[in-house]
């Protein structure tokens, strides 16, 4: 399989203009790794690709979804890898764009978690918790499943019932289910890079980015949904700014208090990106001036193919 490039990092750090640049150059398609930027009508708050970029390289999974739908890492990653397999049968390699680091990490190295929800087992799963406590929860799930009790912190209820669901409704530990699932799925030969800013630079840019999407009608994009009755799926997706701009629009926050709340939350967002991606060690971090180095790697994918 051919390698697949990836350019990650946190918002507003310029990735979109970096994709589009390699995918020029290597005469191929884009796949956008972002949970938000995959519902329509959201363009503006979630930065997704313009129509001119778009009409530049093929982009995947952008504004294909309604809001109000449910869409996993899971589903994400096996529609990803279809599109990589496709464009590899054109000897074409797959360049991937994206901060959302579970996504990326699905399409890479695959993610699997499990069957389908059972909320009624949850439910009650949930009530016993309340009741016998998330400590006799935990040691429940050591008994039955001791290698995916290890990987996760004995407080992390929501893990701890998602794991007793799953081995309840499987009749196999969630661990050995996650073992099958890598055998049937192996990772992706991937050459992953970063745009590394100065961290106040990289405030600077996020902050200049809202008041852009300001200027570019944010504010009218969020009423849009609003009066569309999207408002409960955007407070459910918890999508930057959003929320603060309901509240605006309804008359509960005025303007600069909720575009100074969109930046921070904005900024502490990056942060944790920031975070996920310093923790792989195969993402090389790239200075903002590195275009030589930039322009090398892709002569090197395209030799590669």
């Amino acid at each position: 399989m051919i390698p697949i490039l990836a350019v990650v990092g946190p918002t507003a750090s310029g990735k979109t203009a970096l994709a589009i640049e390699f995918a020029e150059r290597l005469q191929t398609e884009i796949i956008s790794a972002d949970s938000m930027q995959v519902y329509k009508g959201m363009e503006i708050g979630t930065g997704a690709p313009t129509p001119e970029e778009q009409a530049r390289v093929k982009h995947h999974f952008v504004s294909f979804l309604d809001p109000g739908t449910k869409f996993s890492a899971g589903e994400f990653e096996r529609l990803a890898r279809e599109v990589v397999l496709d464009l590899n049968k054109r000897g074409k390699t797959a360049v991937v764009v994206g901060g959302s680091g579970l996504y990326l990490r699905a399409l890479i190295d695959g993610l699997f978690d499990g069957p389908g929800a059972d909320e009624s087992l949850r439910s009650q799963l949930n009530a016993e918790a309340e009741k016998i406590g998330t400590p006799a929860m935990y040691d429940r799930l050591v008994r039955i499943d001791p290698a995916y009790a290890a990987q996760i912190k004995p407080t992390d209820l929501k893990r701890i019932v998602r794991a007793l669901e799953v081995h309840t409704i499987a009749g196999e530990p969630l661990s050995a289910l996650h073992a099958q699932h890598r055998a049937a799925h192996p990772p992706l030969n991937s050459i992953q890079v970063l745009i590394d800013w100065p961290r106040s630079v990289l405030y600077d840019r996020i902050n200049a980015r809202v008041d852009q999407m300001l200027a570019n009608g944010f504010i009218d994009e969020v009423r849009r949904l609003d009066a569309q009755g999207h408002a409960p799926a955007l407070m459910r997706l918890r999508s930057l700014g959003y929320r603060e701009f309901l509240a605006h629009i309804h008359g509960h926050q005025t303007l600069e208090p909720a575009t100074d709340r969109m930046k921070q939350l904005t900024r502490n967002f990056a942060k944790r990106q920031l975070t996920w991606f310093r923790a792989d060690k195969r993402i090389q971090w790239l200075s903002p001036d590195d275009v030589a180095f930039a322009s090398q790697l892709v002569d090197t994918m395209a030799n590669r193919i």
